[in-house]
This record gives C-alpha cells, sequence and structure tokens, in this order.
C-alpha cells in the first residue's frame, strides 16, 4: 500500500506529518499545512522536509504560491521548498530576515493578511513577548485556527524521563495545552498579548491545527482558551 503523507483537516487544508526534530535536547514532532486558496494555488505554512514522495502529494493539489513561516524557528525546510518551487513566494515572519539571512525573501508576515490570501485566511500577530512574535492565522472555509508554538499539546508519553517531567511542568501536555513556560513569561507587555488574543477569538474558530501534538478536530474556540489560561487569568476577554 502506498503511504500517503498528507490527510485532509478541513475543507480546502491538508496537514503533513513531518521528521521529529532535536530542539535543545527535545525531541519534537512537526506538522505543516496546506491551504488551496480560491484562485487555486497552495499556500503552505510551517513547510516540513520535502520527500519525493511528498512533493508528487503536494503537486497534485495545485501550484505552490507562498511559502510561510509562522516565527522565526519554523524555518529549517524553507531554502528546500524555495529550491523546489523557485515560483512561489517567501514571507518572513518577525525577526526571520536577520536570522536567515541566505534566504531571499519576498515579503514580511504583518498584523494583517496579504492581498493575496486576504479572502482565504486572516493573520494576527501576537506581540507582547521580548523573545519572539508568532504569527497565527486562520482558514474561513474550515474555520480552523493555525498556531505554531503558542500552543503546544504532546502526548503525555511522548518525553521519556526528567525531558517528560519538565515538559508537563512547562505546560505543553495533554491534556494542559499551551506555550512553554519559559516563552509566556518573556510576554513582559500582556496587554498586547490580549489585544491579540482578543482578534483571535472573534473568529468562528472550530478547529485548530498546531505543529506540535494533539490538535483540536471540534470545541476549537474552547481549546484556545484553555491554552490562553495564562494570558486570560486577569482579563475581561468575553
Amino acid at each position: 500500500m502506498t503511504r500517503a503523507y498528507l490527510r485532509e483537516f478541513g475543507p480546502g487544508l491538508w496537514v503533513g506529518e513531518g521528521p521529529v526534530v532535536p530542539f535543545y535536547g527535545f525531541p519534537y514532532p512537526t506538522r505543516m499545512a496546506l491551504v488551496r486558496l480560491s484562485d487555486g494555488g497552495l499556500f503552505v505554512w510551517s513547510p516540513t522536509a520535502l520527500s519525493a514522495a511528498l512533493k508528487r502529494e503536494v503537486d497534485a493539489l495545485g501550484p505552490v504560491r507562498h511559502l510561510v513561516s509562522p516565527n522565526v524557528i519554523h524555518h529549517l525546510f524553507l531554502g528546500e521548498w524555495k529550491s523546489a518551487y523557485p515560483e512561489a513566494r517567501l514571507y518572513a515572519s518577525p525577526g526571520l530576515r536577520k536570522k536567515r539571512r541566505d534566504l531571499a525573501f519576498d515579503a514580511d508576515l504583518r498584523d494583517s493578511p496579504q492581498p493575496e490570501w486576504a479572502a482565504d485566511i486572516d493573520q494576527v500577530l501576537v506581540r507582547g513577548s521580548f523573545a519572539m512574535t508568532e504569527v497565527v492565522f486562520f482558514h474561513r472555509a474550515s474555520c480552523t485556527a493555525m498556531f505554531a508554538d503558542l500552543i503546544e499539546n504532546l502526548p503525555r508519553d511522548w518525553f521519556k524521563g526528567w525531558r517528560g517531567f519538565l515538559a508537563r511542568l512547562d505546560g505543553i501536555v495533554e491534556p494542559n495545552p499551551g506555550a512553554p513556560r519559559e516563552w509566556r513569561a518573556s510576554f513582559i507587555n500582556r496587554r498586547a498579548a490580549r489585544a491579540a488574543l482578543e482578534r483571535i477569538l472573534a473568529w468562528p474558530i472550530e478547529r485548530v491545527l498546531i505543529a506540535h501534538g494533539e490538535s483540536a478536530t471540534a470545541n476549537g474556540a474552547a481549546f484556545v482558551r484553555r491554552a490562553f489560561t495564562w494570558l486570560l487569568a486577569r482579563s475581561t476577554l468575553p
């Protein structure tokens, strides 16, 4: 039986599981997403390693037009995707141009969607941290919010031994999804972060797609609220 690398997550939205990558000594699963836009082109979110088999499945869905990094951590495979799809436009999340001077970015991701995908995808910059700014996306057709590292939800047995203990302490393990504790502590401007979260929660979220761990296929808004308890504790958001 031929292995399928992509699976449908919602209308016009596919996900692919990437390789496990090390991050400060912790093995992390990776996940990418593809959105078919109204013009038939593909928006590729957080691309993972590109194999020949994966490329065949991607090409069967449509032409790759946009390669997107949601934050400065999710950049490892941008170069190989750009090489494979030279006509695609490459977009930098805040801070990534400085980190990846070897890549020729076509545009920067901002606090509103690019005209090329505004009809299909909305986006918000979650500011307030001195460490990193993440771009959160919302795919309108599938009512899916897409988070890279602001929500992690790893299985309880994913990390072993002391790594498992630290991951649970960090608040990134089921049934308590969220951002790593050290990143949460870097949000010195909680007002800015809450303003971004307010915009996110105004979306009609049904599903939540995350890069690391178990996504939510129902009750998406409640899932997001649970993941941001650390930010909502003293907030009056509805």
